[in-house]
């Protein structure tokens, strides 16, 4: 093995709270929200900005206030040395599991010693699906391009999937996110932003700016029911069942991942949480969109030599409770499911599903649990738009 091979070391990996859909997050750029996020990080671990060599940072609606790079504009906005370089990636809703993956082939083939992953998606105030564009007549010709709310529709009746099943696994979702939160297993992952909000002025005069410390996940409905649930109409079709109550919220947050080779490490005196093992990607019928998270997870373990009985830690992303049942009924993990090994802390139905910042989320949450049970394998995966999936192996240290 050459001398500069090395493991991808997970340092340390943070988030922000996420926010609900015009809820408090809605009043901040989200540059300045990843450079509070990015700063809190380096700040933690007693790095020196300048050691930072790049910031890939994963991000879906690149238009407007997320436009010319957001990557390079966070290391900006975040007062580091011009020296710290950044770059954006859009592999939609796998973004920053994608720049995970960068970063990491980065430092195991000796090109980069330190770096931040992580991603952003304010999706107050970029709306998803603002950037849209056109596809080759080439690609219709082939496919039934449609969104991804028909998919999931596709997908629970692919694999008969009743509302009831869904709309449990959005329940559940729920009640663990909010017993995650009560216990305070979030704590070492959030980091609090500081941000002004405006609060209506005396006697109906004009609003004024407050600044408030925002540190815990607001997306989460403690208060719903099955019954609840069940009263709320489908989204997509008028006999469907995927509803906004088993579906991921919109929101927003930013999340980060510190990854250091081991000589960067040493050298700094870093005390790694983790280690990425592998990553497997997976493309799929874009038609049905959802439904490779089975793929991609069989890849990356195949490349790491682990078994699912391996894994103490399942994330599945909850772009949709069809996705989720999906994935389940394909990989045999129900009962794993039901025993809180997958997803044990909820997920993007509650916590939300800020695009370009869940695969970091993800990864943060990930890191977290495993430490939380003293276990050593987890695996995170997400389906992406269009066709595709991205699984990553993580071992704690």
């Amino acid at each position: 093995m050459p001398a500069w091979v090395s493991d991808a070391l997970i340092v340390d990996a943070v988030r922000s709270p996420i926010g609900r859909r015009n809820g408090t997050l809605s009043h901040m750029r989200g540059d300045e929200l990843s450079a509070q996020v990015v700063n809190a990080l380096v700040a933690r671990n007693g790095v020196d900005p300048g050691e930072v060599e790049d910031l890939q940072w994963g991000c879906v609606t690149q238009v407007d206030e997320q436009a010319w790079n957001i990557g390079r504009n966070v290391a900006l906005t975040a007062g580091w040395p011009v020296s710290v370089c950044g770059t954006t990636v859009d592999r939609q809703c796998g973004s920053s599991m994608q720049t995970n993956f960068n970063a990491a082939a980065a430092v195991w083939s000796g090109q980069l010693d330190l770096v931040i992953s992580g991603g952003v998606e304010m999706m107050s105030r970029v709306p998803m699906g603002s950037n849209r564009g056109s596809m080759s007549d080439l690609v219709h010709e082939r496919f039934d391009i449609v969104m991804q709310g028909i998919s999931a529709e596709e997908i629970a009746k692919a694999w008969k999937l009743s509302r009831e099943q869904l709309d449990l696994i959005g329940y559940e979702s729920h009640m663990r996110a909010a017993r995650a939160i009560d216990e305070g297993r979030f704590e070492k992952e959030i980091v609090p932003i500081e941000l002004d909000v405006p609060e209506p002025g005396e006697g109906g005069g004009a609003p004024t700016l407050a600044r408030v410390r925002f540190a815990v996940d607001e997306a989460v409905r403690r208060d719903t029911t099955l019954e609840k649930m069940a009263a709320l109409q489908p989204a997509f079709i008028p006999d469907g069942v995927v509803t906004a109550g088993n579906s991921s919220q919109i929101v927003d947050g930013a999340a980060a991942v510190l990854i250091a080779s081991e000589r960067k490490a040493s050298e700094l005196g870093l005390e790694p949480r983790a280690r990425f093992v592998s990553f497997g990607i997976a493309g799929v019928d874009p038609h049905l969109m959802l439904h490779g998270n089975p793929d991609a997870c069989a890849k990356a373990l195949e490349k790491a030599g682990l078994t699912w009985d391996d894994m103490e830690v399942i994330e599945v992303n909850e772009a949709f409770a069809s996705v989720v049942a999906q994935f389940l009924a394909d990989t045999g993990l129900q009962e794993r499911y039901e025993a809180g090994d997958v997803n044990p802390n909820g997920g993007g139905i509650s916590l939300g599903h800020p695009l370009g910042a869940t695969g970091a989320r993800i990864t943060a949450t990930l890191v977290s649990e495993l430490e939380r049970r003293n276990a050593r394998y987890g695996i995170a995966c997400m389906c992406i738009g269009f066709g595709q999936a991205i699984a990553g192996v993580v071992e704690r240290l």
